[in-house]
């Protein structure tokens, strides 16, 4: 039951996170008007951007059946991480919580794909002269926090002799 609360909070969060950072910059800053808001240039900027495919468009034909593929798609990757992490008794809390914010990043695009037909993203970030031309959202953030600690933890927990 622990385990479960874990994942709730961590995703609960990531994804409350995520849509709130969405409706701030693309609704109440008018982000979707202006397309385009020097933050921190280059460091930091906000660009508008409509995501029909995965990360950097991949497999964004804006098909009607891609999108329904892509929703479907994330919820069965949400529900095997709580399935896999839920049932490992020796998962430990690093673990949770980082299935969990792969879930709510998951989920806020589900949402976004449910409610605009497409993710919306608005963070471009550049360094050293390189121009990023690439815009994600906090989602993604999650979901790429989330995997790496899914990959990092796994394991750390010591098994009893």
């Amino acid at each position: 039951m622990a385990a479960a609360r874990m994942i709730f909070w961590g995703a609960f969060w990531a994804f409350l996170l995520d849509q709130a950072s969405k409706y701030l910059v693309i609704h109440w800053m008018g982000l979707s008007r202006r397309l385009s808001i020097d933050v921190l240039p280059p460091l930091l900027n906000f660009r508008y951007g409509e995501n029909t495919g995965i990360n950097f468009g991949l497999f964004g034909d804006g098909t009607e059946s891609a999108r329904w593929i892509l929703i479907a798609l994330s919820l069965a990757i949400c529900l095997a991480l709580v399935l896999w992490i839920g049932r490992g008794r020796d998962k430990g809390a690093l673990m949770q919580v980082s299935a969990g914010l792969v879930i709510g990043g998951a989920l806020g695009n589900v949402a976004d794909r449910l409610l605009y037909g497409y993710v919306l993203d608005f963070l471009n970030m550049s360094c050293c002269g390189l121009n990023n031309p690439y815009v994600f959202n906090l989602a993604d953030v999650f979901i790429f926090a989330g995997a790496a600690g899914l990959i990092l933890f796994e394991g750390r927990i010591k098994k009893p002799a």
